[in-house]
């Protein structure tokens, strides 16, 4: 990987971190990860941002849970946010980078149609992570640079 790309697009924001917390969704029981409440008020539908609350969530990892964040005191289903969450069954568009907007399939066309070898590659012919507000963006409330890597090792892979 490139030297200094490697690292989340958001490693300069306060507060901002890439570790990951688990807990078990309330429906299937699998293990979400944590997310800050600044994620999910920023992204649940406006018309339901008032029942965010103060506490922080989970986004349960389960791609055919409907449920998409849940605490102790509510959860939010896949209806009842602004965007599709990529890893979720029926996600459409998949976006791999959502603050630039750019899709898994547009990342995978720049590997496979456009020869990208590597992220750097990748970063330049789609515009992924230019628009770093990914505490706010991105589902996980943290850098898109993994989501992105699979798409381009997607790309790799099918590149004959």
């Amino acid at each position: 990987m490139e030297e200094g790309l490697n690292n989340c697009c958001c490693e300069s924001t306060v507060g901002l971190t890439c570790e990951i917390e688990e807990s078990s969704c309330p429906v299937c029981k699998t293990l979400g990860s944590k997310v800050k409440r600044v994620t999910v008020e920023h992204l649940v539908l406006e018309s339901l941002t008032e029942l965010v609350g103060d506490s922080d969530y989970y986004l349960c990892m389960n791609e055919e849970c409907n449920v998409v964040y849940y605490n102790k005191e509510t959860s939010f289903s896949k209806r009842q946010v602004k965007v599709p969450i990529w890893f979720k069954n029926g996600a459409n568009p998949k976006y791999a980078c959502y603050c630039s907007k750019v899709t898994e399939e547009q990342v995978i066309n720049a590997v496979v149609n456009d020869r990208a070898d590597n992220m750097k590659e990748v970063l330049r012919i789609t515009g992924a992570m230019k628009d770093a507000q990914c505490e706010k963006n991105n589902p996980l409330g943290k850098c898109c640079h993994h989501i992105i890597q699979n798409a381009i090792d997607k790309g790799l892979s099918m590149r004959q």
